[in-house]
């Protein structure tokens, strides 16, 4: 925690954030919708973005302020096996290739606003909607908590935060949220779609100006790798290991792999990700999307190396029980003039903004279309469904700000972690279901649940230095006699469990449900007309 405030540091973040405060309201009249008591317009942006918009959005949600502070903490930490974020990315988007557009075009079809909306279609079952939409809520509190963990440690290190009574410290944090809840509320989708553009041009600026700038400031990259050696080398007094390694080690091989894919396997799973894909305006643009996207991921193995900088450059050296998320805070902090190290902080400051407001429309969409309207109101108009979502969203993120204040950031880092693993196991009912109808709804409920039980079961047991029940997400994979992904693990179980139960329903003649959908739905194009929608229609369960 610094001492002292950075004057200019803070004056540019503090500009930066009115520009993007101005933004997010003027978003409002940017493609304004005739009716905007929509939810599709409030919550999807009129599922009018093309390919820049859809491709900057979609960066902005993906590639958090979280990712720019936890990325290089876990090389700072551990060394090569926090890489394992770099791979994850470049897997996931020839897999997404195949089934996003698939579903963009069932969703414009039939006016599908979340992907639980698009279960119920698909399978007829109002329990199996639930679990996806539950799981989705669940999955997306801890990564809007992160948001902040992330805007607290730029806080901490500009000497605005940390310290003084509860309320001054955090006031920044509540101001923040103020206005973020202020604008999504206005704009809805178009306020993150707007401001991202501000907060990827930021951080693209901020990593290549550092990968240039830094080593000549650290004795170039030779030097950088020979320190973070010298680092990983060193035996901790703890677990008697030594500390890291620059290169993932044949034990620790199988964890690396199974957590590259199954995180892969997992990031278009959770709501606010899907959100962006259905805001595009049509496949194509989802498709072009898909192709470009991994643009980011070298901008994610260039941020990553910032951890090895942090580490030649000193920071955190001999300080007992260092926070490594701080590591590059304080790396901007030390090496850049006060000015760029603002823009530094803004980035990371609207990198939080700009996904904690797509995940809260996320978690309103599911809410309101999937347990209001589905369980509470059947009969809710569009403007009903729309005004609900906006409260929502205001009550999604006054529990993210409650829980990252009052709870231990170990927890929500943890909680995170066990969003992944959840949201992973929506996969099948998902993902399958965009191209097959075979598992059963009941089945594919009994996976679900299993594969949840397993991997929280699971994480629970795993015990660190810093806290006794889910202190990590790999462990043994039974019959394999290795430590890999609990997640992935837990979704092989879930798949087994379904199929194995489709057989005997089957077998049963167990009534499966209605599919509203048909086979031409998922390669609808955009001149697909736009549905009005309707009452739900009955479903059997």
């Amino acid at each position: 925690m610094s001492n002292h405030v950075n004057v200019p540091a803070l004056v540019v973040c503090v500009l930066f954030f009115l520009l993007v405060t101005v933004l997010g309201f003027l978003a409002a009249r940017w493609r304004k919708a005739d009716n905007a008591l929509h939810l599709h317009e409030w919550g999807l942006g009129g599922r009018s973005f093309g390919t820049w918009v859809t491709w900057f959005l979609l960066g902005g949600d993906l590639y958090t302020a979280y990712t720019f502070i936890a990325v290089p903490a876990a090389i700072y930490g551990t060394g090569a096996a926090g890489f394992f974020a770099v791979p994850y990315t470049i897997i996931a988007y020839p897999l997404v290739f195949l089934f996003l557009p698939r579903l963009w075009s069932v969703a414009r079809v039939h006016g599908y606003v979340t992907p639980a909306d698009f279960v119920r279609g698909r399978y007829g079952s109002k329990a199996l909607s639930l679990a996806v939409a539950v799981t989705g809520i669940l999955a997306t509190m801890p990564y809007i908590a992160l948001q902040l963990v992330g805007i607290q440690a730029v806080l901490d290190v500009l000497g605005v935060g940390g310290s003084g009574n509860w309320f001054m410290k955090d006031l920044p944090l509540f101001l923040a949220f103020a206005v973020l809840a202020a604008y999504t509320y206005s704009s809805g989708l178009r306020a993150p779609a707007l401001i991202a553009f501000v907060k990827d041009t930021l951080v693209y600026i901020v990593i290549i100006v550092a990968v240039v700038y830094l080593p000549m400031k650290l004795g170039g990259y030779g030097h950088i790798f020979d320190a973070a050696a010298t680092k990983f080398s060193t035996v901790s007094p703890v677990t008697h290991k030594p500390t890291g390694s620059m290169v993932t080690g044949p034990n620790a091989q199988w964890a690396y792999a199974t957590l590259a894919l199954g995180s892969a396997m997992a990031l278009f799973m959770y709501p606010h990700t899907v959100t962006g894909v259905l805001a595009a305006k049509s496949r194509k643009t989802v498709r072009r999307n898909m192709a470009l996207l991994p643009a980011y991921s070298l901008m994610l193995g260039l941020l990553a190396l910032l951890g090895f900088m942090a580490i030649a450059a000193g920071v955190g050296k001999d300080v007992k029980g260092y926070n490594a998320q701080l590591a590059v805070p304080q790396l901007f902090d030390q090496l850049f003039p006060g000015w760029f190290t603002g823009v530094a902080f803004a980035a990371i400051g609207i990198g939080a903004l700009v996904p904690a407001a797509i995940m809260s429309i996320a978690a309103a969409n599911l809410f309101t279309r999937n347990i209001y309207k589905e369980f509470l109101k059947p009969n809710a108009t569009p403007e009903q469904e729309t005004k609900v979502a906006k409260v929502s969203s205001l009550l999604v993120k006054v529990g993210a700000l409650a829980f990252v204040l009052s709870m231990d950031k170990q927890f929500a880092i943890n909680l995170q972690l066990l969003g992944g693993l959840w949201i992973l196991q929506t996969l099948p009912a998902v993902v399958v279901g965009l191209f097959t109808r075979w598992f059963h709804h009941w089945a594919l409920l009994a996976g679900w649940a299993v594969g949840m039980a397993y991997g929280t079961w699971q994480a629970y047991g795993i015990a660190t230095p810093a806290t006794k029940h889910f202190g990590g997400s790999t462990t043994l994979i039974p019959l394999i006699g290795q430590n890999g992904y609990i997640g992935l693990t837990a979704f092989v179980l879930n798949l087994l469990v379904a199929a194995v139960l489709t057989v005997l329903l089957r077998l049963a003649r167990t009534p499966q449900g209605t599919d509203e959908t048909s086979p031409e739905d998922y390669r609808a194009e955009a001149e697909a007309p736009e549905p009005t929608p309707g009452p739900a229609p009955a479903m059997a369960d």
